[in-house]
């Protein structure tokens, strides 16, 4: 016996369209709060890794100021020691490996415009005249990781 097909009441069809269209719209939304939820937690991660970073670069930083002071302190008569030289070699080793890391130096040097953003006075010689504020000298190092100050440059400012 073959089955007759019934004809579908309009008012059934309206209804179901309607919910199909629901949750569809239901289906997008979720999916677009999923897509937000991923880059939310992916911009966390990456944050997070740099913060890592930048914390881990900040406690080597002593040892680099102190191989620097030591460096500098070298008595002249192990100037030509073998050891001593390659001792002397470590400032430029590390900043090499800390610039493959994304650090760099902050520009300190004699006669550079302060900028406090970048420089620490720690010193300023108020017996000086002139309109600008430079540095007379650098006191400790300061740095950037991948372009933004991580530990600032201590220094003396003068006026010239």
């Amino acid at each position: 016996m073959a089955e007759q097909i019934q004809p579908v009441d309009d008012e059934v069809v309206a209804a179901l369209e309607a919910q199909l269209e629901e949750l569809t719209t239901d289906v997008q939304r979720t999916r677009a709060d999923f897509e937000n939820y991923r880059k939310r937690v992916d911009a966390e991660k990456a944050a997070m890794r740099q913060a890592g970073r930048a914390d881990a670069i900040k406690k080597l930083l002593p040892i680099v100021d102190t191989i620097e002071r030591g460096v500098g302190h070298l008595p002249e008569t192990l100037v030509d020691d073998a050891w001593a030289q390659g001792v002397a070699k470590l400032p430029k080793t590390l900043a090499g490996a800390l610039g493959t890391l994304g650090v760099e130096r902050i520009d300190a040097s004699d006669g550079t415009a302060f900028d406090p953003t970048l420089h620490e006075a720690i010193q300023f010689d108020e017996e000086a005249e002139g309109e600008h504020e430079v540095i007379a000298e650098e006191l400790q190092a300061g740095y950037l990781l991948d372009g933004s100050p991580i530990r600032t440059a201590m220094v003396r400012v003068t006026r010239r």
